[in-house]
């Protein structure tokens, strides 16, 4: 009776393990099958387009959807994408890394906690409420300050309030990876007469890079994939940026607002094939973040192999020496 309750229950284990296998390759085959038709759709609608209107129109300057006839060029947007993300991670990673440091080496322990907590609320924040502080904070702030166009909207309103949105994902990634460096590092630097400042940014960040690469690859991909947020401080304007303050449109926002200008199906396939752009820049952008940071994983592992075969030989020579003095 004992056995066959023994073998019974062993049965339901392994075939619930089989069950769970089916589910988790389920889950994984659904993930890679949402990626592959969203790849799929965009490429098969969007390539057709600008293989039939030509690269030079599609990379023009000029994009109207409801002109006569309608022009299609992208290339105001992309450029604005691009002067938007940069500065806004610039600014980001700057304020981002010199918080983790503080929170890591140089904040009082009593004000660690909240002040990481409250880094960690505006990850919960809605993009629009973002958009809504940039408009009635930073906006009217540049306008009365800085701007000399008037109005305060542009890349730099944009870039700014990108900066805050990706701020909590910078500051958390680069304190786990600060967390991650081994304490011996830190406290070997001082016991050689390093002061903290010098330990902090000549041996913490360096053993901590490749942790603090990831944090910037994801706030690269929050920044540039942003959408609300930006339609609301840019100004939107389908035109190449001449300054700071120039009414601009970034690729996302141009595909969100074109969405409600679509009268045939050119204007929609010229939506898709804008998306397109932006896959493949998001997806050329991670994969060349990805080598960079797997050639400085690979550097470090064979630093790390380097000394510990130094340390073997080493211990090798110690054992071959004492054991030459016992002989004697």
């Amino acid at each position: 009776m004992k056995s066959g309750y023994t073998l019974s229950v062993y049965t339901f284990i392994k075939v619930r393990e089989k069950v769970m296998k089916g589910v988790f390759f389920i889950c994984a085959l659904f993930s890679v099958f949402a990626l592959g038709t969203i790849t799929v759709y965009l490429f098969s609608h969007g390539v057709p387009f600008i293989s039939k209107i030509g690269f030079d129109k599609f990379f023009g300057d000029k994009w109207s959807l409801i002109a006569e006839p309608p022009s299609y060029g992208i290339l105001p947007m992309l450029v604005t994408s691009l002067y938007v993300t940069a500065l806004s991670v610039i600014i980001g990673v700057t304020i981002g890394l010199f918080t983790a440091v503080c929170l890591y080496k140089f904040c009082p322990k009593r004000l660690v906690a909240p002040i990481s907590q409250t880094v960690n609320l505006l990850a919960g924040i809605p993009s629009v409420i973002f958009g809504l502080f940039g408009m009635t904070i930073v906006v009217p702030f540049l306008r009365d300050n800085v701007s000399d166009t008037g109005t305060g909207y542009g890349i730099l309103a944009a870039s700014i309030v990108l900066a805050i949105m990706i701020l909590p994902t910078i500051v958390s990634v680069s304190l786990d990876a600060m967390r991650a460096v081994p304490q011996s590092y830190f406290e070997g630097a001082l016991a050689l007469g390093a002061t903290k400042e010098q330990t902090t940014f000549k041996v913490l960040l360096p053993a901590a890079k490749s942790g603090i690469f990831a944090g910037i690859v994801l706030a690269i991909g929050r920044a540039i994939g942003e959408t609300m947020a930006v339609i609301m401080v840019l100004g939107n304007s389908p035109v190449m940026p001449e300054g700071l303050f120039s009414s601009v449109r970034t690729l996302t926002a141009n595909i969100a607002l074109g969405a409600t200008e679509i009268s045939d199906p050119d204007a929609e396939s010229a939506l898709i094939a804008t998306g397109v752009i932006l896959f493949v820049f998001t997806l050329l952008l991670n994969i060349c973040f990805t080598l960079l940071k797997q050639d400085k994983i690979e550097a470090e592992e064979k630093r790390a192999a380097k000394k510990a075969k130094r340390a073997a030989k080493n211990a090798a020579k110690k054992q071959a020496e004492a054991e030459k003095e016992q002989a004697v």
